[in-house]
């Protein structure tokens, strides 16, 4: 009997796509060049036949809560890591960043559909929470005897359309994501609730809009450190930037793709889960019905006050974490001994990119820096290897930089 293509090992999957003309041998060869264990990256995801490596690299000069944290950031954007390095180093001159994270707790969801009383679910819901914590419980014991679980129920209804009913559980879900185990314990509960509602249960499964898990950093930056001459107009000028990503939604959007430029970095090197935290931020930032920046800097007499919020539930056990044999390396560089210290480590990375991005904004121009790396890539896309890639660069920094004049460089150089 032929087997599915699910069915495969990753080689016949390869095979066959170049038996059906879907992929070239060329393709297939470079393909078939992986680092990663066969039986972890067969495993891990469905229809597996490659892997898709980025560089690793690691930012310096990170001090958060007074320890210094030597910080692992997989990115393939030239800047990122000489950029969250920068700003961490403006920023341990007066003692580096501050962050605090009060609860790590998941949010989760029973929705009910065609509600037509919603207040008689409301009160059968808090008239009966010592059995809903009971079913809980019993769906999931084992977080339980680690001190988590459930915490709150509570509901939630909508004027604009009543007939939807939310029944929401806050649940503490110690060093894992958790996404898994709430996810099991709202099945469990979902049972219980069918024996006591006629309303059909439309789905039941966690939030990734993490309100339950935030982490605030501060810091302050001292004049000097952001121009020897005119370090106080440029706190104003970040100040103004930072306004102004309040107001204008095309510009907050690229304001916070540079806070996430860092701390996705982060959550991808450790394993965990790049779209959830992606996600929880930008609805974060449209909480108050208008999308605007996640960070916010003031100028006072002391320095520059960098303030960032953020959704961060992380995770340091559990899933991909403990799967993936880079990201226990980048957990031992790192030395966290929790997911909440996971998270505060990830908020300051992110101050420090938004930092160092703002600060070039509008001093010298974000492309100064940023094309000063961005030359090696272009250099290594038109063939140069070895000492030909920062020899093409260099000469790529002094003109027009494209690939024709990559290309010429590179020949005269040969």
């Amino acid at each position: 009997m032929t087997k599915k293509f699910y069915q495969l090992l990753p080689s016949e999957r390869l095979a066959q796509l170049v038996a059906d003309g879907k992929i070239t041998s060329a393709m297939q060869q470079e393909l078939e060049k992986t680092m990663l264990d066969e039986e972890i990256a067969n495993h891990l995801i469905e229809n597996q036949i490659s892997e898709f490596p980025v560089p690793l690299g690691v930012a310096l000069n990170l001090i958060v809560n007074r320890k210094e944290y030597l910080v692992p950031l997989a990115t393939e954007e030239p800047s990122v890591v000489a950029a969250c390095s920068n700003g961490s180093k403006m920023a341990a001159a007066s003692g580096g960043f501050t962050s605090e994270m009060a609860t790590k707790d998941l949010r989760g969801q029973i929705v009910l559909m065609s509600v037509k009383n919603p207040e008689v679910i409301q009160i059968k819901i808090e008239q009966n929470q010592a059995e809903i914590f009971e079913q809980a419980k019993n769906s999931y014991p084992s977080i339980v005897k680690r001190g988590g679980g459930l915490k709150k129920v509570s509901v939630r209804t909508f004027p604009e359309d009543p007939s939807f009913v939310s029944v929401d559980f806050i649940m503490d879900t110690k060093d894992a994501m958790g996404a898994n185990m709430m996810n099991t314990m709202l099945e469990g509960v979902a049972n219980l609730f069918r024996t006591w509602f006629d309303e059909e249960i439309l789905f039941s499964i966690l939030s990734n809009y993490a309100t339950e898990a935030i982490v605030t950093t501060r810091c302050l930056i001292p004049f000097e450190q952001l121009d020897r001459h005119k370090g106080r107009e440029v706190a104003q000028k970040i100040a103004a930037a930072s306004t102004y990503a309040q107001l204008d939604p095309y510009r907050a959007a690229t304001h916070n793709k540079g806070i996430m430029n860092g701390v996705e970095a982060l959550v991808l090197a450790t394993g965990n889960d790049t779209r959830a935290f992606s996600a929880a931020a930008h609805a974060y930032a449209a909480r108050s019905g208008r999308y605007r920046g996640l960070s916010c800097w003031t100028v006072s007499e002391e320095g520059l006050q960098g303030e960032l919020s953020l959704p961060l539930a992380l995770g340091t056990v559990g899933g991909a974490t403990k799967v993936l044999p880079k990201a226990q390396v980048a957990f031992k560089m790192l030395n966290v001994t929790s997911a909440k210290e996971l998270a505060e480590v990830a908020s300051a990375v992110g101050l420090a990119q938004n930092l160092a991005a703002l600060r070039a904004l509008v001093s010298e121009g974000i492309q100064k820096g940023h094309m000063s790396l961005q030359a090696r890539s272009l250099a290594i896309s038109v063939g140069a290897t070895g000492d030909e890639v920062q020899k093409v660069a260099d000469r790529l920094n002094q003109g027009l930089m494209n690939e024709a004049n990559a290309r010429q460089y590179l020949a005269e150089l040969r």
